[in-house]
C-alpha cells in the first residue's frame, strides 16, 4: 500500500527509510528530482542511448527484465510525457510484450557507461502494429510507447565505466540487411521457426 502523503513510497520502503533514518531524505529527492514530464536534457539523453534495460511484470505480479538494444535514436521521446520504442525480431518468447499486454506498468533504464550518467522511467505501455511511427523503425515488427508516471536521474557513482567497443551487427538499419542469428540455424529449431523467418528461407 501507498504511503498516504507520499504515492512515490509504498509502506515496504518506508520501513528501511525509517530504519536508515532515510525518509526525509527520501522525501526531498522525489520533491526535487521526480517529474512527469521529458525535459530537454531527459530527450538529449534518452535518444542519444543504444541501449535500455527493460522490467515488465505479469497478471500476477512475477517480473522479468529484458535489454533492449538498437542504434542512437532508436528509443524515442515523442511527447512531454511519452516515449517510443520499436520491438525487433526476437526469440518468439514475446515474454516482454506478452507481460504488457496484461499488466501496462513498465520501468525503463538509461544508462550511460562511458560518462557515468542513468535515468528511470516508469510508466504505462501500448503496443501497436499500426502505429504511425512503424514505418520509420527500420525492422520494427510492433511500436511501444510509454506514457511516463515518474521519471528520476539517479546518482551515477556505482556505474563502472566502459566504452562500446562494437554495435551489434544484428541492429536494424536502411540499406543493410541483418545476418541470421546462429540459433536460428540449429536444427532443434528448424521445423518450428516462424513461416517467413529468413531463416527458414536459407534452409
Amino acid at each position: 500500500m501507498n504511503d498516504e502523503t507520499s504515492p512515490a513510497y509504498h509502506s515496504g520502503m518506508r520501513a528501511l527509510q525509517d530504519r536508515f533514518d532515510t525518509r526525509r531524505l527520501a522525501d526531498r529527492l522525489e520533491e526535487k528530482l521526480a517529474r512527469r514530464v521529458f525535459s530537454d536534457e531527459d530527450r538529449a539523453f534518452i535518444e542519444s542511448r543504444s541501449l535500455f534495460f527493460l522490467s515488465t511484470a505479469d497478471a500476477d505480479g512475477q517480473p522479468d527484465c529484458s535489454y533492449k538494444g538498437g542504434a542512437p535514436g532508436f528509443v524515442r521521446v515523442t511527447g512531454d510525457g511519452e516515449l517510443a520504442f520499436p520491438h525487433y525480431d526476437g526469440n518468439g518468447m514475446f515474454r516482454s510484450l506478452g507481460n504488457l499486454l496484461v499488466n501496462p506498468a513498465v520501468a525503463l533504464l538509461f544508462v550511460d557507461f562511458e560518462r557515468p550518467n542513468r535515468l528511470r522511467v516508469n510508466g504505462r505501455a501500448s503496443i501497436a502494429d499500426d502505429d504511425p511511427l512503424r514505418a520509420s523503425f527500420v525492422g520494427a515488427q510492433l511500436v511501444v510507447r510509454v506514457r511516463a508516471t515518474r521519471i528520476f536521474p539517479n546518482c551515477p557513482r556505482y556505474i563502472h565505466r566502459m566504452s562500446i567497443t562494437e554495435p551489434s551487427p544484428y541492429v536494424p538499419r536502411a540499406g543493410y540487411t541483418p545476418p541470421v542469428p546462429k540459433w536460428k540455424r540449429f536444427d532443434d529449431f528448424a521445423d518450428v521457426l516462424p513461416r517467413d523467418d529468413p531463416a527458414r528461407c536459407d534452409r
